[in-house]
């Protein structure tokens, strides 16, 4: 599978500069970043959660883990939990299982990304396969896709 083409579909119509980057077949975000020779902390994570019915996405650097606690406060939430990854594929047909976009709203889902991230010039991350990538300005991806900024994770990896 290559970029997935609702992705590009959607960067083509907001008219926003960005790069599709093959790599060695991947998983791990940490993993991804390595193989692309960027930092990690460059490199998004989405995380798809249920918080009190409805779906979200947590976007963090790959050198992150996401702590649950501290998104649940933030979001104000009784019930926060991680969407099973074989669930995942009902709700984001067009991508490979853990290789989504950070694009939630494409999905009916909020985006909230760690701040950590968005203290980054430009925004890496997983197009759909685990052999794409896109590489383009942050300041691009936080127009289009209009994240809730907070923190929320914490760093585990260099």
């Amino acid at each position: 599978m290559s970029v997935s083409q609702r992705i590009r579909d959607y960067l083509d119509s907001q008219h926003v500069s960005y790069e599709c980057v093959p790599h060695a077949q991947a998983f791990a975000a940490q993993e991804v970043a390595q193989s692309l020779h960027v930092p990690g902390r460059r490199f998004a994570k989405p995380i798809v959660l249920e918080a009190d019915g409805r779906l979200l996405m947590a976007v963090l650097p790959a050198t992150h883990r996401l702590d649950l606690r501290e998104l649940k406060e933030k979001l104000g939430v009784d019930d926060l939990a991680l969407v099973p990854e074989g669930e995942l594929a009902k709700f984001c047909p067009d991508c490979e299982l853990g290789a989504l976009p950070p694009f939630g709203h494409l999905y009916g889902m909020d985006v909230w990304v760690d701040k950590t991230l968005g203290e980054s010039e430009e925004i890496i991350f997983n197009a759909g396969s685990h052999t794409d990538a896109i590489r383009m300005k942050y300041a691009d991806f936080a127009r289009i896709a209009t994240p809730h900024l907070a923190r929320f994770a914490e760093r585990v990896a260099a």
